[in-house]
């Protein structure tokens, strides 16, 4: 029998499945991303598009089941991280849903799911732009928003795995509303859903932008929001400033909270437009920390881009 050499790793988002096959050298050697479209769509649905990544993945690779060692995973909300279940994810239709066994069952290996964001910041720590620092906070910017945390070298999870949920901080009360259920979360002002959102009001105005097309059905595409700065469309500008104006504000409060010495922005969106936000982020961001705090905290983009969540999956493996 061929010995178990290969993880398979997956980053579980709202709009896309992202999968990478790692040989033993914790190399990617072969990836896909497949659509989600969770929108109204069952569990079941969800976690048949997980599977179908996964036997993709193995059938194009040309993989055996007895090679892979086991599967791991990163998935936004509130997850049990021990029992691999999923307690609650706005942007997706789980709740107490038992994600790992269906897969453990249907491979015939191990599976480990965490938060995404957390597994995310443990990628960085690992292999990433964080790694030597002990004191770290992360925030990816996707199609919503997640925190991670990790304090003196170890992950921060809270009381029954539901801390550093920095996305549903509250920024302005009667603001716009957000998945969670609450008003003027970060999450619905920063996150690709809140400038979406944004978006689609300016063009009920009737203002003309580029992204009309690409916020029609749900959130827009990384790249085309890219092309759109790129171009100055000043909608997608403005969407961008009001976002990193937010962003500015939780991030002050969160280094003035934590003290870290590195604050790390990761996600899609940033690993498409990530100096834009830098530059913006970091022109108001002094005005929310205590002085005495910021001169020790770095500002920085994922090291990994788009793959911190992949790389953090696979230090879950045991």
């Amino acid at each position: 029998m061929a010995s178990a050499t290969y993880s398979i790793c997956l980053d579980i988002g709202g709009t896309k499945v992202l999968g990478a096959i790692f040989n033993s050298k914790k190399e990617i050697v072969y990836r896909i991303k497949k659509k989600t479209k969770a929108d109204g769509e069952s569990s079941q649905n969800v976690e048949g598009t997980i599977i179908s990544v996964v036997d993709e993945l193995i059938k194009e690779y040309g993989l055996k089941t007895s090679q892979i060692k086991a599967i791991a995973a990163g998935a936004p909300g509130v997850i049990n991280q021990e029992k691999g279940i999923v307690l609650t994810s706005p942007n997706l239709p789980w709740k107490n849903y038992d994600i790992k066994t269906p897969i453990e069952k249907k491979f015939g290996c191990p599976f480990y799911i965490g938060n995404d964001v957390n597994v995310g910041i443990i990628g960085e720590y690992k292999y990433g732009i964080a790694k030597g620092y002990k004191n770290i906070v992360g925030l990816f910017i996707g199609t919503g928003m997640g925190g991670g945390l990790i304090l003196d070298g170890k992950l921060y999870t809270g009381h029954l795995f539901k801390g550093a949920e920095y996305g549903h901080m509250i920024l302005v009360p009667d603001g716009p509303q957000c998945n969670c259920g609450q008003r003027g979360c970060l999450e619905a002002l920063s996150s690709k859903q809140g400038m979406s959102d944004y978006i689609r009001c300016q063009v009920a105005r009737g203002r003309e932008t580029m992204m009309a097309d690409g916020v029609k059905d749900g959130v827009f595409k990384s790249k085309l929001l890219k092309k759109a700065l790129e171009a100055g469309d000043k909608v997608a500008v403005e969407a961008v400033d009001r976002a990193c104006y937010y962003l500015a504000i939780a991030s002050g409060n969160l280094v003035n909270t934590f003290s870290p010495e590195i604050l790390v922005y990761g996600g899609g969106v940033m690993e498409s437009c990530g100096d834009y936000f830098m530059e913006r982020i970091l022109a108001n961001v002094d005005r929310y920390c205590m002085p005495s705090i910021r001169e020790t905290v770095r500002f920085e983009k994922a090291g990994l881009n788009d793959d911190s969540i992949l790389y953090g999956a696979l230090s879950m493996i045991k």
